[in-house]
């Protein structure tokens, strides 16, 4: 049991360093919607915040459901490792807690971002990202020398934005009805949400090694 939760804890702490290391790199050294090509222009990396979940989603972009996700966050974070520390004891497949580590990993990425950057990192609201029609919190804002009020996020501990930088630039071929010429995959993501992804998608692919019906 002590081998598989240091190989699990390990695996998950790497990959958080991973996450932050990228996500910290990107936010100090690139300004908001630039772009660089990694791999042509197929695979780019573009710099995004977005206020609500996964892939660019927005729910949890308002104040209390920012609150709440970010909660909500913690609460699964929580069970997750309860969870995994639980199958180790019963000793199942060293397999199945890499998978389940995968996506505590990618949660917990995500968290920090919510928890701590808007602590560490200065706040411009400027940026779009950062704007909230709405919110009824007016911060001045001067682009291009241009002064004027803009209402934006509720900032500080559990509110910051979750930052994104990987972006697909694949679009389908003209001929495809309704979808020809737009984008196969248009969402902005980062290393945290493609360790869920890997997760949730290597558990449904084996999902009968790993929950086998009893007969």
């Amino acid at each position: 049991m002590k081998k598989q939760l240091t190989l699990v804890f390990g695996a998950v702490g790497l990959l958080l360093l991973i996450d932050q290391a990228i996500k910290i790199y990107i936010k100090s050294n690139f300004v908001a919607d630039e772009e660089v090509s990694i791999f042509g222009d197929w695979f780019v990396l573009h710099y995004i915040e977005n206020q609500g979940m996964a892939f660019g989603t927005t729910f949890g972009s308002s104040i209390w459901g920012k609150f709440f996700l970010s909660l909500f966050r913690v609460a699964a974070i929580i069970v997750i490792t309860y969870y995994i520390y639980r199958e180790a004891i019963r000793i199942v497949k060293t397999e199945y807690l890499i998978v389940l580590g995968l996506i505590l990993a990618g949660a917990t990425g995500n968290l920090f971002d919510s928890l701590f950057y808007d602590l560490f990192f200065e706040f411009n609201p400027c940026e779009h990202f950062n704007q909230l029609p709405g919110s009824g919190i007016k911060m001045k804002c001067s682009d291009y020398g241009f002064i004027h009020e803009v209402e934006v996020r509720q900032k500080g501990f559990m509110f910051g934005n979750v930052v994104d930088m990987f972006q697909f630039n694949v679009t389908w071929p003209g001929w495809v009805p309704g979808v020809g010429g737009g984008q196969i995959f248009p969402a902005i993501w980062n290393f945290a949400d493609s360790c869920i992804t890997v997760g949730v998608t290597w558990m449904i692919i084996r999902s009968k090694t790993f929950f086998p019906k009893v007969k």
